[in-house]
């Protein structure tokens, strides 16, 4: 595990100092812990976002496409 140097208000640290029971440690690396596991989640969110995104702009193509088709066999102008 790798450590890191974490800088407070001297007020803040004066209250830390206060509950010498509370393991501010293990509460600062669960909550860098949490961010990181929602960042990720964002991160593969956007990804999974972006293929969907991807494969509704490519239905709404093929359905303009469909009837563009449709409209000119109406019309008569299909040129099958």
């Amino acid at each position: 595990m790798v450590s890191i140097t974490l800088s407070v208000p001297e007020e803040i640290r004066h209250i830390m100092r206060k509950s010498p029971e509370v393991n501010w440690s293990a509460i600062v690396r669960r909550s860098i812990m949490e961010k990181a596991q929602q960042l990720s989640l964002k991160e593969k969110l956007l990804k999974d976002l972006k293929k969907e995104k991807d494969f509704i702009d490519w239905s709404v193509d093929l359905g303009k496409r469909a009837k563009k088709w449709r409209l000119r066999s109406l019309n008569g102008t299909d040129n099958r």
